[in-house]
C-alpha cells in the first residue's frame, strides 16, 4: 500500500469521525515541539547507521517512469497531476522528513522505502527523478532520488528520507529549502569563475586547529586565477561560522586553509588554494563525503 493510498484511507476515517470537519494526517499527530517534524509514532529508527555521513548521494541516471505513479491523482480533496520532466523544475518552500512509520513499506513507486537511502517525496515531480536539496541556513545540500508521493501539507515542498535530512541538518523539524530539478541527460556545468577581489573585499583567512597535522602552508601569496572551493555564501557570519566548524571537527587531513570572504553584504565560506582543478575536485568529494556540503569550483 502506498503512502498515497495510506494518506486517502486515513482521511477517510478521520471524516468519517468528525462529520464535516476537515483532517490532515500531516497536522493530526505531529509533534508541536518542532513544528511538525513528524508523527509522534514516526522518526528516527532505534539504531541508525553510524557512518550516515559516508552514505553517498543519489546518483542521477536516465530512468524509465513508472506509468501507475505520474497519473493525476487526488489526496485529501486536493488535485495533483505530475510533471512531465524534472529538468526545469525550481521550487522554495518547507521540507520535512519522514522515518521509521514507513520504512520498509512500499512507496508510490512500488519500491520499498529505505529511510537511510537518499530518497524523497513530492507531490508532483516526476516518479522516479533526481533533484539537489539546499538548506540556506548552512549552506548544505544534497542530491535525492524522488520515488514517493507526499508531503499532503499546505507550504510544505518535500519530504525526505531520515539520511538526507541528517545530512540537511533538519531533524529537528520543517525547514526552509530550495529543491532544483537534476537533468540527467545534461553536461556537468562548467565551473563559476569569480573575479578577482576588488577593494571593498576583503579575505580573511581563519585558523582552526586541525584534527591531525596539516600540510606546509604554500609560501607567498597564491597566483591571480587560482582554485578554491566555495562551501557556502550568506547573509551573516553565523552560517558561514557553522560551516567552518562542521568542516574543521569532520576533516582533519592536509586540505587547504578555510577562508571567510566578506563581499559587500554576503559572507562567503572558501577552501584553497589549489594546485590544480583536479585537486579541488578531489576535495569537493571528500568535503560532501564527510560534512554533507557540497562545493563548487571558483577562481580568484
Amino acid at each position: 500500500m502506498s503512502r498515497v493510498t495510506r494518506y486517502l484511507i486515513l482521511a477517510g476515517i478521520g471524516l468519517a469521525l468528525a462529520g464535516c470537519s476537515s483532517y490532515s494526517p500531516r497536522t493530526a499527530g505531529t509533534r508541536p515541539i518542532h513544528g511538525g517534524g513528524y508523527y509522534l509514532d514516526d522518526g528516527p529508527g532505534d539504531q541508525p547507521p553510524a557512518n550516515l555521513a559516508a552514505i553517498p548521494d543519489a546518483v542521477p541516471k536516465a530512468e524509465p517512469l513508472k506509468a501507475a505513479a505520474n497519473r493525476p491523482y487526488n489526496a485529501l480533496g486536493k488535485d495533483y497531476t505530475p510533471l512531465a520532466s524534472a529538468k526545469d523544475y525550481q521550487g522554495q518552500g518547507l521540507a520535512s522528513w519522514y522515518g521509521r512509520r514507513y520504512h520498509g513499506k512500499p512507496t508510490s513507486s512500488g519500491e520499498v522505502y529505505d529511510m537511510y537511502a537518499m530518497t524523497a517525496a513530492h507531490p508532483t515531480l516526476p516518479i522516479p527523478s533526481y533533484v539537489r536539496v539546499s538548506n540556506p541556513k548552512n549552506g548544505r545540500s544534497v542530491v535525492v532520488r524522488v520515488n514517493d508521493r507526499g508531503p499532503f501539507h499546505d507550504g510544505r515542498i518535500i519530504d525526505l528520507s531520515y539520511t538526507a535530512a541528517w545530512k540537511l541538518d533538519i531533524l529537528k523539524g520543517v525547514t526552509p529549502v530550495t529543491v532544483t530539478g537534476i537533468d540527467p541527460g545534461a553536461p556537468t556545468p562548467a565551473p563559476v569563475a569569480m573575479p578577482a577581489p576588488t577593494q571593498s573585499e576583503t579575505v580573511a583567512t581563519v585558523a582552526l586547529p586541525p584534527l591531525e597535522p596539516t600540510a606546509t602552508a604554500q609560501a607567498g601569496p597564491p597566483p591571480a586565477g587560482a582554485t578554491y572551493l566555495q562551501l557556502g555564501a550568506f547573509t551573516d557570519g553565523t552560517g558561514a561560522n557553522r560551516v567552518m566548524q562542521r568542516v574543521q571537527e569532520r576533516i582533519g587531513t592536509g586540505l587547504p586553509a578555510l577562508q571567510r570572504l566578506q563581499v559587500g553584504a554576503t559572507v562567503k565560506v572558501q577552501m584553497g588554494p589549489f594546485a590544480s582543478p583536479a585537486e579541488a575536485d578531489q576535495a569537493a568529494q571528500q568535503v560532501e563525503r564527510e560534512t554533507g556540503i557540497h562545493g563548487f569550483k571558483v577562481t580568484r
